[in-house]
């Protein structure tokens, strides 16, 4: 194995003549601190594997298409031939000589099949990967120190956004261009801006309520889906009447929960229907053709739950779309589960929900950005239908990047955002070389 020390003033210099020398693949064995900068061990990802000896070819065999000449052993042995008498008036005859024989060489032996290559165990892939992660997130810090003492101001702003809540991916993109003559005030203005430009909001003209059609709200349990359903109704009837609305729901398991929805239909005037299974809704959707618009109320349920793909399954039914219900109060990995597990091609968009309740917006502004989720609408409360309202985009932003204040237990100081940075840093690794 061929392991090579490299020295430099920094990190970042290091790490190129890493890349120049033993490629883009290259892995970090170690890093420490010297006198003259940062000193790296690395070693090619090629040599990690160790090849077993190549056997002994043959003999090389002569290149194809020549030919050799010699005399067959044959023509060798025979005596030479008697000389005819002479004679006077002419010169004797030349003796006959045997025509030398053309023979092709032996044919090519057939190449030896590849040395195979011995099989790193599995303790030992485990140990140079929780290595390289250490290693990775120790750059990572570093160059956040170097971040931190050449671009001040992009490290403040990105202290705040960590502390609002932001993941440090989507930070890290929003500030990718941010330029260095800017002072702190802004800086943060022109962050807003691009989360502003990356985020996908339906205006008026794009409502849903006016445009009509069949959608089913989805979603985790107490997101609140049912009185949701309600609002849009409610909506809707004002806009277009109680006789152009329908209800469906399919939440058969919950109880009440079909009392519930009846009980808002009964004070829209609007007829609620429930399904038990596919056929059932597609049979009631058949006979509500006529209807502006068709609200389907669905059973709650865990992203991880298995009945989740049946229930997507259900809504295969052409021309049913699905909004998603997003809690504004949950934690960022968390509606990353929930994205994963509903996001499917006939998904419209999602509705963000309880964002009264959510001390902060960045967390679900975050995951709505990142999966190019449309926003239809915001709910901030119980209230039928005055709490749904269409994404204020500026109110939303204000939210999302308020600052922590300075008591706060949640907000970031001296060297922890450089470590949230390093660990994440350290996780994409672990995600792109595992």
């Amino acid at each position: 194995m061929n392991v090579r020390k490299f020295v430099a003033p920094s990190a970042r210099e290091a790490l190129r003549k890493v890349k120049e020398l033993l490629g883009p693949d290259a892995i970090i064995l170690s890093n420490r601190a010297i006198s003259d900068g940062v000193e790296i061990v690395a070693v090619a990802a090629s040599d990690m594997e160790k090849m077993v000896s190549s056997e002994e070819r043959g003999m090389e065999a002569r290149p194809g298409g020549d030919y050799s000449v010699r005399l067959s052993a044959a023509a060798a042995a025979l005596p030479p031939a008697p000389r005819p008498p002479a004679r006077e008036s002419a010169p004797p005859p030349l003796a006959p000589r045997p025509m030398p024989r053309l023979e092709r060489p032996a044919p090519r032996p057939a190449a030896a099949p590849p040395p195979q290559a011995e099989i790193v165990p599995a303790e030992v892939m485990d140990e140079i990967r929780a290595l390289r992660k250490m290693v990775e997130q120790h750059l990572a810090g570093f160059a956040w120190g170097e971040i931190a003492r050449s671009e001040p101001v992009k490290t403040e702003i990105l202290r705040q956004m960590l502390d609002a809540g932001f993941s440090p991916r989507l930070a890290r993109d929003l500030l990718a261009g941010l330029p260095r003559e800017l002072n702190a005030a802004r800086a943060l203005g022109w962050a807003k801006a691009a989360a502003d430009r990356s985020l996908l909001t339906i205006d008026g003209e794009n409502d849903i309520i006016d445009r009509g059609g069949v959608y089913a709200l989805v979603g985790p349990t107490g997101v609140g889906k049912t009185t949701t359903t309600a609002k849009l109704a409610a909506r809707c009837v004002l806009r277009h009447g109680a006789n152009k609305v329908a209800l469906v729901t399919t939440d058969g398991y919950r109880i009440g929960a079909y009392e519930q929805l009846k009980i808002y239909g009964r004070i829209l005037g609007v007829s609620v229907y429930p399904v038990k299974d596919a056929e059932d809704l597609r049979q009631t959707l058949v006979s509500l053709a006529h209807k502006h618009m068709v609200l389907i109320d669905t059973i709650g349920m865990s992203q991880r739950d298995s009945m989740v793909e049946e229930q997507i399954a259900m809504f295969g039914y052409g021309g049913v779309g699905r909004l998603l219900l997003l809690a504004a109060t949950g934690r960022g990995d968390t509606l990353d589960d929930v994205v994963h597990a509903y996001n499917r091609s006939d998904l419209a968009g999602c509705i963000l929900s309880k964002v009264d309740e959510a001390a902060s917006l960045a967390c679900p502004l975050d995951v709505i950005i990142r999966h190019r989720l449309p926003l239809h609408y915001v709910s901030n409360g119980q209230r039928v239908p005055e709490d749904l309202h269409l994404p204020n985009r500026a109110y939303l932003l204000h939210r999302a990047f308020r600052d922590l204040p300075e008591s706060s237990p949640h907000r970031l100081d001296g060297l922890e955002p450089r470590l949230v940075m390093a660990s994440a840093a350290g996780a994409a690794g672990g995600g792109r070389h595992g």
